[in-house]
């Protein structure tokens, strides 16, 4: 068991380092969404979800469990109208948050996950887990606000073209790229459900979830603190300047 899941946790640890260089909106992007169409911020909806590991690693533990198609069908709406909500209303009414807190919360999702998959609540607190789809719900409004804090780093309201037509061309891109996505998990969730050793695997699969979502969080509490740092140092230096002045 421990060799088990040692080896899942060491493509799980690599898969979870990408995103400090993947899942950011890059300087080119904010350049070359200037100008930017429908097409543009489609394709940038879909590459921003697929490179998006905190939202694949959280959809992955949804799926696990997953045999039925209505079943499937039920989870995955409640997530993609979760994160559709926020991602629209969030981004038409300029609410935002510091995208390295909100992206920390994301990955707190993924250890939720996890834990949740593990049957942790009745096992480490004694007690039943929450009902199921509206914690995908409620996860999803939250990673919607997430993918909203990075699109409004982009010239979405600039006067070029409709702010809203940006929204929603990002947002079809997004659910694009999730069902891309989604359509290999499955591939693979079905693979494993006829191995001999699912059981060990299921188990280690997802203490793999709650490892790479505890990465993910102290990745981003990390960048959270060195970007405050700078700013606070970038403040100071100021007022330095302007006092010297």
């Amino acid at each position: 068991m421990k060799n088990l899941t040692k080896n899942l946790l060491v493509p799980v640890s690599i898969l979870a380092s990408t995103p400090a260089l993947a899942h950011n909106i890059s300087p080119e992007d904010i350049l070359r969404m200037n100008e930017g169409g429908t097409f543009d911020y489609i394709h940038l909806g879909a590459t921003h979800m697929l490179t998006g590991y905190d939202h694949l690693l959280f959809l992955f533990g949804v799926m696990f469990f997953l045999t039925k198609f209505n079943d499937i069908v039920k989870f995955i709406t409640a997530f993609t109208i979760g994160h559709c909500i926020t991602l629209l209303f969030a981004t038409y009414m300029k609410i935002t948050f510091n995208y390295f807190l909100v992206d920390a919360a994301i990955a707190a999702s993924v250890i939720y996950k996890g834990f949740d998959n593990n049957d942790g609540f009745k096992r480490w607190l004694d007690m039943n887990s929450p009902n199921q789809v509206v914690m995908v719900f409620l996860f999803g409004l939250l990673h919607g606000f997430g993918l909203s804090t990075r699109l409004q780093q982009l010239p979405i309201y600039s006067d070029a073209s409709p702010m809203l037509s940006k929204i929603l061309s990002f947002n079809v891109g997004v659910e694009l790229g999730q069902i891309i996505a989604l359509i290999p998990m499955f591939a693979v969730l079905t693979l494993l459900r006829k191995m001999q050793s699912y059981n060990r695997l299921s188990i280690a699969s997802n203490i793999g979830l709650i490892f790479a979502g505890t990465y993910l969080l102290f990745i981003q509490l990390h960048r959270y603190e060195h970007d405050h740092d700078a700013r606070h140092a970038n403040k100071s230096a100021y007022i330095s300047f302007r006092v010297a002045s």
